[in-house]
Formats: structure tokens, C-alpha cells, sequence
């Protein structure tokens, strides 16, 4: 077995690329389930490419700052494939999260298929080396794996749980940790040995002109990285207070009589019927309207459907939802928050009530 060592600066490096990764990810698809189909799909495919790129940079990364006593070249064809197999992967977990119900069974697939992927594409790496060849048995590809299961499935509970400011940054935090982590436990558990028997599928990539690939990777990272910090800051509309109550003088105020409640469809505004909607979901600056076995874009704010719509009954049960009571098939107590059904609603099956509102709830319920 081979000796080796790792460069700090370029451990840094590594950890801080799959933390800006990950933000920029998390943050573009923030917003994204209230947009139109082709919208969304263009969105979660950047995201799939800025998660998926992080991935493949971070380990690169620390494979430059890997220092072993003997030369060593990449296979570019399989270095190709181990970051096509991250894209892919990643993009399947956000597709799962933005076209289908985020219940918890989606939230932990999409955490489990982001584990995997970050797995897939690290051995594949490995799979690469040239004139040194990795080492390590099946327990230690597992133990790997269930590290990295483990830790993106918190990543992604964290981040979609709610779509906040401060849920997106703690999202980042554990996906830059999943990432860094699995990756120099499975170093930590892999040994090295010469190898000049191997073959290659592919032209050989030295350190140097990996380096400069790397390098592009992680610019490109980074100035996605500024982009998305610069809209990131801002104010946030789903705070879960109350907006007060402005003196007379203060300006036009919002008006509650409405004709109905605007939702956006190929271009076109529609009007629903209040009476027809279950509930709304905070999504971004924007919200979600729950209309019959559809969700459609609203451009109202959660405020300001909260403003024009607790006239009409609708109740604000949670910082993220405002619900309409009719709708409430059933609800659950759960200590000291609970818990409302929509069997009639496919796409939203419950709906949390925070602590604050649990006895707002509980009343208009008639409970």
C-alpha cells in the first residue's frame, strides 16, 4: 500500500465548492414547484447541473490535493461518466421533488437517490485513476454509501421541509457536508497501490489539465454562486407574523373584495372561485393555489392572500398555508401542533398548524 497525504488548502477548497454548490442549487429551485411545467423543467435542470457539478468539482478537488509518491493520470471518457452519473442522479431526486407531491416518502426517495448519486459518481472517479489503482472492499462501499444516504437525506428533509431562507442555508450546510464527508470516508477507507496494467478507455487526463478543468468548474460554480446570493438577500415573505395593522394615513391599503383568486396557465390569467380552493402554499415570493387535483401559480404573496382572503374564511395555520375549513377532512393533534387532512385534495394530503395557530384552528374547526 501506498503512503499518502492531503493537501489542506486544497481540503478547504473542496468543502467550500460543495457549500456554494449547494446553495446555488437549493436557491434556484426555490420558488420553482409554482412555476409552469417548461419553466420548472429549464429550472431543476440548472440546479441538477450546479448540485450535480459540486459534486463532481468537490471531488476533484480533493483528489488535486491528494498526494501520493508515485505520478498518476485519469481516464477522461470514465472522469466524464463519474459527472454525467451526478447530473443525472440529481436531476432525478428534483425532479421527483418539484413534479410530484412532497410528501415525506418523496423527500426521503430524492435524499436516498442524491446519497447514491454522490456515491456512484465518487467510485466511478476512483474507477479512473491510471498507473495507481484504489483499493477497498464491499463493507467499505457501504459503509460510504449509508454515510452518504444518511446525510442527504437530512440535506434534502431540511431544505424542502420548508422552502425558507433559513431552511435553504442549513440544507446547504448538510449538503456540503454530505458531500465532503462521504468523500474522505470513502478515502479514509480506500488504500492505493501501483497499478501499470490498466487499461484505458479514454484520453488520459494529467493533474494539470484536470486542474484546469476543475478550475473552470468551480469559477463557474462560484459566479453562480454570487448570482444567486445577490437575489438570496432580500426581504422574505413568509415570516409566520401577522402584518400590522397600519394607521389610516399610512397609504392605499389591500383591498379584501375580490373577484376571485388569480392563478397563471400557459400564459393566461384565470380566476378561481374561493369556495373552490383548499389552500395555498408560500412558495418564494409568489404562492401555490390548491385547486381541485391541480396546483396552479398564484402571484399573490402569502400576506396578501392572507389580507384579501380571511374575509372569505380562509385561516393561516402555518407560516406556508393558508387553508380553507371547508376543505378539512379531518384533524390530528400532535403534542402541541397538529395536523389537517384533505382527502378530497390528491395533491395536498395534510397540512401542518404551528403551535401559534393550533387554537385559531382548533376553533374554526369546532373543536
Amino acid at each position: 500500500m501506498l503512503d499518502y497525504s492531503h493537501n489542506a488548502w486544497l481540503v478547504a477548497a473542496s468543502l467550500a465548492v460543495a457549500l456554494m454548490a449547494g446553495f446555488t442549487g437549493l436557491s434556484i429551485t426555490r420558488g420553482a414547484s409554482a412555476l409552469s411545467e417548461r419553466q420548472r423543467k429549464i429550472v431543476v435542470a440548472f440546479a441538477a447541473v450546479a448540485l450535480g457539478g459540486g459534486i463532481w468539482s468537490m471531488h476533484f478537488v480533493a483528489m488535486l490535493g491528494l498526494q501520493l509518491p508515485i505520478l498518476f493520470y485519469y481516464d477522461a471518457l470514465i472522469t466524464l461518466i463519474s459527472a454525467l452519473v451526478a447530473v443525472l442522479m440529481v436531476g432525478l431526486a428534483l425532479l421527483l421533488l418539484h413534479f410530484r407531491p412532497r410528501t415525506t416518502r418523496t423527500i426521503i426517495g430524492s435524499g436516498v437517490i442524491v446519497g447514491l448519486g454522490i456515491v456512484s459518481m465518487h467510485y466511478i472517479g476512483m474507477a479512473g485513476m491510471q498507473l495507481c489503482r484504489p483499493i477497498y472492499g464491499v463493507v467499505h462501499v457501504l459503509a460510504s454509501t449509508l454515510a452518504s444516504v444518511l446525510l442527504s437525506v437530512l440535506a434534502i428533509w431540511v431544505a424542502y421541509d420548508e422552502r425558507t431562507h433559513r431552511n435553504i442555508l442549513l440544507g446547504t450546510v448538510c449538503f456540503g457536508v454530505a458531500v465532503f464527508t462521504m468523500h474522505f470516508i470513502a478515502i479514509l477507507l480506500t488504500g492505493f497501490v501501483p497499478d501499470e496494467s490498466a487499461s484505458v478507455t479514454g484520453p488520459m487526463l494529467s493533474n494539470q489539465t484536470l486542474a484546469m478543468g476543475v478550475t473552470i468548474a468551480a469559477f463557474l460554480i462560484c459566479s453562480a454562486f454570487l448570482l444567486t446570493g445577490i437575489s438570496f438577500i432580500g426581504p422574505e415573505e413568509e415570516t409566520g407574523k401577522r402584518p400590522a395593522a397600519a394607521p389610516e394615513d399610512s397609504g392605499p391599503q389591500i383591498s379584501t373584495a375580490i373577484v376571485g383568486i388569480p392563478y397563471e396557465r400557459e400564459g393566461q390569467t384565470f380566476f378561481a372561485d374561493q369556495t373552490s380552493v383548499a389552500a395555498l402554499r408560500a412558495e418564494g415570493h409568489y404562492t401555490v393555489l390548491y385547486l381541485g387535483p391541480e396546483k396552479q401559480f398564484c402571484p399573490w404573496s402569502i400576506s396578501e392572500a392572507e389580507a384579501r382572503l380571511k374575509p372569505h374564511g380562509f385561516l393561516r395555520c402555518h407560516r406556508s398555508y393558508l387553508i380553507n375549513p371547508r376543505f378539512v377532512s379531518s384533524f390530528e393533534r400532535t403534542k402541541d401542533k397538529g395536523q389537517c387532512f384533505f382527502d378530497e385534495v390528491p395533491a395536498l394530503p395534510k397540512v401542518p398548524v404551528s403551535r401559534s395557530r393550533l387554537t385559531l384552528v382548533r376553533d374554526a374547526l369546532g373543536l
